[in-house]
């Protein structure tokens, strides 16, 4: 049988250039997280299964993780997203810890969900949190953080927009509507989480099977500024620079563990309105492993909809290789190239040697297709009067290059 070259379905092959994109997108994480203070951690890409079922959403625990029996008949699952596991490890070592805890990773997960643009099975995402703050300042701070992420790409602020909401208020709204009897408060909010992807009419009748009043509830969601008791929270942003926050009653975010404030960036241009990402509060998840709670505000951005975003917005910038200098050798000068690009690595040069023995011409075009910018050509003269020529690809321009021996 012949095997695919194609990978698993939902996941993806990084060829160099692609790595280059990656790494690039993800030392942007790196710097600006940093720059807030934030330290990076990271945790096994396996977990036990209990871990995700406490406060994940069922759809995801139930329908979207990849969960087995291990040979010891334990139930683990790689891990969905990292929420669950940076609170485990804080509160492993909760009376350690130096608060206000800045913590970041950059973690691969996995989900068995329908591949789409955006959506992938394995994917990176950017998880930034803050632990033990109780007021709004780690809220403002965390949409600061996100919000610097994105103008960190070079994105401007009419081509996303940061849409706020309160689970907690919420969940006031739900009730004072009727919540029938025994209907879960969760089971509405991951209804209305969907309600952007539904047809109102729909969205409407999905409703009446959980609230009394519908009609009160859907005058909420219409609803456009923040109320009284969320003004404060944009008009700090907006003192922060952060322009484009809008308050939006029917941002709900899917997890469970949300408490009180929540958000999503949404990209603006027409080819690609969506989500890309979010965060809210969550202030019990910690006090699941059995220590007092930590008030907790965080946020996951994954890699594939943030590469979506910058391609629609043309902010995806061309990545040029690590490669400084690369060696085309004439005649049997192998390993004398080798010791020659030694010393080039010496002064700090990323060096490759042309080891296939072709012609000139093709080592070039070899170069030329790794986007190398020069070639130092090394044969036996150049060896004898250590004397050598670099030709810049860009320009077509040769120069002498003098190496010491």
């Amino acid at each position: 049988m012949k095997l695919s070259t194609q990978p698993y379905k939902g996941t993806r092959d990084f060829y160099p250039d692609d790595k280059r994109v990656q790494k690039w997108m993800f030392d942007k994480w790196r710097a600006v997280c940093e720059s807030f203070g934030y330290e990076e951690y990271d945790g096994p890409i396996l977990e036990p299964l209990d871990l995700f079922t406490a406060k994940t959403s069922e759809e995801i625990v139930n329908e979207q993780t990849y969960s087995f029996t291990d040979r010891g008949d334990r139930k683990v699952v790689m891990r969905p997203e990292m929420t669950p596991t940076v609170s485990r490890m804080v509160a492993a070592r909760r009376q350690e810890l130096a608060y206000p805890l800045r913590l970041y990773s950059i973690p691969n997960c996995f989900r068995y969900e329908r591949p789409q643009r955006g959506r992938l099975r394995e994917f990176w995402q950017l998880n930034a949190d803050i632990f033990g703050v109780e007021g709004i300042d780690a809220d403002v701070e965390i949409i600061m953080l996100a919000d610097a992420v994105m103008k960190a790409f070079g994105a401007s602020e009419d081509q996303y927009e940061i849409r706020v909401n309160s689970r907690e208020l919420m969940n006031k709204r739900v009730k004072a509507a009727g919540l029938k009897f025994g209907k879960e408060l969760v089971d509405v909010t991951r209804l209305i989480d969907k309600m952007d992807k539904m047809e109102q009419s729909k969205f409407a009748e999905a409703l009446t099977e959980y609230i009394e009043d519908v009609d009160a509830l859907l005058g909420f969601f219409e609803k456009d500024g923040a109320t009284e008791d969320y003004e404060d929270l944009e008009e700090t942003l907006k003192r922060a620079g952060v322009t484009n926050v809008r308050f939006v009653p029917s941002v709900a975010r899917g997890f469970d563990y949300y408490t009180d404030i929540v958000f999503e960036v949404f990209d603006t241009n027409p080819d690609n309105n969506r989500s890309m990402f979010g965060g809210g509060r969550y202030d019990g998840l910690v006090s699941e492993f059995g220590v007092e709670p930590v008030p907790t505000v965080g946020f996951g951005m994954g890699d594939a909809t943030l590469l979506n975003f910058l391609e629609s917005n043309d902010l995806l910038l061309k990545q040029e290789t690590e490669t400084d200098i690369y060696i085309a050798t004439i005649g049997d000068v192998a390993e004398a190239a080798q010791q020659v690009a030694q010393k080039l690595r010496a002064k700090g040069k990323n060096v490759a040697v042309d080891l296939s023995g072709r012609k000139l011409d093709k080592q070039i075009k070899t170069a030329q297709k790794k986007g190398i910018a020069q070639v130092l050509f090394v044969g036996e003269k150049e060896l004898e009067t250590r004397e050598f020529k670099v030709k810049n690809l860009e320009t077509g321009k040769e120069e002498p290059y003098l190496l010491d021996s």
